[in-house]
């Protein structure tokens, strides 16, 4: 296992691989001053829905969110450069997060993904060469790198595409109504607009996304069926790019590919003016024990997060217990009502909730449907009411519906959430079961 992590190889894959992924997040950045999307989540909302022991982690006042993502799009562009490769690589990693767990409104499994490629993007070796470092210090540069460099991306992402297959294996998936839903609102779309409304589609994307997501990674390891891999690959990720328009995400997987590659095309094709490195020496550095327990330990860590839902009572899809960190992509959608109330513990007068008075409509279907931010508000309510000189309970009647399910209850309206704790590792009791979840146990 040492010697194989530690082979010396050609490290073209990875230059190639900093500049594309440079260019993506600079792209993440700046698009998301240009589309709207910090002003319509960091900027508009009187407060966010943050991680829940990040409360702490606000939107900057003013415009500043604005200069927030603009320095995050620089460090980009340094990364993609290669110009204090090092730094520019963890400023960004830490702005990023921060962004990340400061709103949950737009939470979206990618933006984690890039939580986990910025951490590794950070021991990698991949300002050795056409890079400004490498120009600047010519002490640095270097044309190979540890095979390990390659392997701990492919692991990460067969890790990710696995989970995302063994996910779809649920009724809802299998008899195409999620994507039925999804779909429906794409239904405007030019010239495609029809095509994604037959049923025919819905059946090739729901067992063709199972089949993608959990051959797709033993299949560009596999040289005879890698190309035919690869251009399976590129259309995936391009129509999906086009239909569901979830940002860099289809890019950097098609940026991913340099690694399935041999070295020598990568170079061939991107860097032909650099010097192929062939000797394949093994160097086995002096940190070798700790560098593999780190790797090991983050790997166990990858593989049991997905799997915490197992342990939560009632089923994911409802409680959402475990969904997070999980590569539960694009599983379902969820629609409901909630209504909160707000009485005052010594008078017991109700006092009426208006959500427009606190919330953005993008808060108002989170705090209608996720249990967690359903928890969060209630908490908020009762803050701000103490502030007012006021001690209140706060009840929370929420019906939502999953996929094309009925209507059902999901919160215990008896229960003051108000004065309930949060325990992320325990299932909440004020979460009531589905009908669908207590059939079984009735028969």
């Amino acid at each position: 296992m040492v010697n194989f992590l530690f082979k010396r190889i050609d490290n073209s894959p990875l230059i190639v691989f900093r500049i594309a992924f440079g260019l993506l997040i600079f792209l993440e950045s700046v698009g998301a001053i240009f589309t709207g999307w910090v002003s319509r989540n960091l900027m508009q909302p009187k407060f966010t829905f943050s991680f829940i022991g990040f409360e702490w982690l606000q939107p900057l006042p003013g415009n500043w969110m604005y200069v927030f993502y603009a320095v995050m799009g620089i460090f980009g562009l340094l990364v993609m450069i290669g110009y204090k490769y090092r730094l520019s690589i963890i400023a960004f990693s830490l702005m990023w997060a921060a962004t990340y767990l400061m709103q949950k409104s737009s939470y979206n499994n990618h933006y984690y993904l890039l939580i986990l490629l910025n951490a590794i993007m950070v021991f990698q070796p991949a300002n050795r060469y056409f890079s400004v470092d490498a120009k600047l210090n010519p002490s640095i540069k270097d044309m190979s790198m540890p095979q390990w460099c390659s392997w701990v991306f492919i692991l990460q992402m067969f890790i990710v595409y696995t989970y995302a297959s063994i996910a779809k294996l649920y009724p809802d998936w299998l008899n195409t109504s999620v994507m039925e839903t999804i779909l429906r609102g794409k239904s405007d779309y030019a010239l495609v607009g029809d095509l994604l409304q037959q049923k025919w589609l819905h059946y090739v994307l729901s067992y063709g996304g199972i089949l993608f997501d959990g051959l797709i990674i033993p299949l560009l390891l596999f040289k005879p069926t890698r190309k035919w891999a690869f251009l399976v690959s590129l259309f995936f990720h391009l129509f999906n790019s086009f239909v569901f328009q979830i940002g860099i995400f289809p890019y950097l997987s098609i940026a991913f590919s340099v690694f399935f590659f041999e070295p020598k095309t990568i170079r061939n094709i991107f860097l032909k003016n650099k010097p192929f490195y062939s000797e394949n020496e093994v160097v086995v550095p002096s940190y070798k024990t700790p560098f593999m327990v780190v790797l090991i330990l983050y790997f166990i860590i990858q593989i049991g997060l997905p799997l915490r839902h197992h342990f939560f009572k009632d089923d994911v899809l409802w409680t959402e217990e475990g969904h997070r960190l999980s590569w539960r992509m694009m599983l379902r959608s969820k629609s409901g009502y909630t209504t909160y109330r707000v009485v005052d513990k010594k008078t017991n007068v109700e006092i009426p909730i208006n959500l427009n008075d606190y919330l953005t409509m993008s808060q108002q279907r989170t705090a209608s449907t996720k249990p967690d931010v359903i928890w969060q508000f209630a908490q908020y309510l009762k803050k701000d009411f103490t502030k007012k000189g006021m001690d209140v309970k706060v009840f929370v009647d929420s019906r939502i519906k999953v996929n094309s399910g009925k209507m059902q209850r999901l919160t215990d309206p008896q229960v003051d959430l108000a004065n309930v704790d949060w325990h992320p590792l325990k299932h909440s009791d004020w979460l009531l079961p589905s009908v669908q979840d207590e059939q079984p146990r009735r028969q």
